[in-house]
C-alpha cells in the first residue's frame, strides 16, 4: 500500500470543500477490516462470496464453543481477503448487552506496524 496515497474514506462522504472525503492507509485499512467482518455473503452482486458471515451466527445459542467458530471464522475470512496487506495475529470475539465487540490484533505487511483495533456492532434483538 502507497502510505503518500489518499483513500476514499469509509462510510463514503463528502468533505468541507465538496469532494469525496479521502483518509490515510492506516484509517484505510481498518476500514477494509470492517468491510469484510459485516459484509454477508451474497451482499455484494460482483463478489458474492465477499465477506465473512458474521451476522448469521449472532443468533445462535451463546456459547464457548460459538465463540470459538466466530472467532475461526473471522480469522479465515481476514486471511482469505486480506492477506496480501495484514497478517493476522489474533482475533476474539465478546458480546456486551447488545453489542458484538470484535478485536483483531494484525501487522500490516508493507511497513510491519502491529496494531490492535476495536470494531463495534449492535445486536439486533
Amino acid at each position: 500500500m502507497n502510505p503518500d496515497r489518499p483513500y476514499l474514506d469509509f462510510p463514503f462522504a463528502i468533505d468541507e470543500h465538496g469532494l469525496s472525503a479521502v483518509t490515510d492507509t492506516d484509517d484505510h485499512v481498518r476500514d477494509m477490516i470492517y468491510l469484510v467482518l459485516f459484509t454477508a455473503p451474497g451482499e455484494r452482486v460482483n463478489r458474492p462470496e465477499f465477506g465473512c458471515g458474521i451476522k448469521q451466527l449472532i443468533f445462535g445459542p451463546a456459547s464457548d464453543a460459538l465463540a470459538a467458530a466466530t472467532e475461526q471464522l473471522i480469522h479465515g475470512a481476514l486471511i482469505r481477503w486480506l492477506d496480501p496487506v495484514v497478517s493476522v495475529e489474533k482475533v476474539s470475539v465478546l458480546a456486551l448487552d447488545a453489542t458484538l465487540e470484535i478485536t483483531v490484533v494484525y501487522s500490516r505487511r508493507d511497513t510491519g506496524e502491529r496494531r490492535e483495533d476495536v470494531f463495534s456492532h449492535p445486536i439486533p434483538l
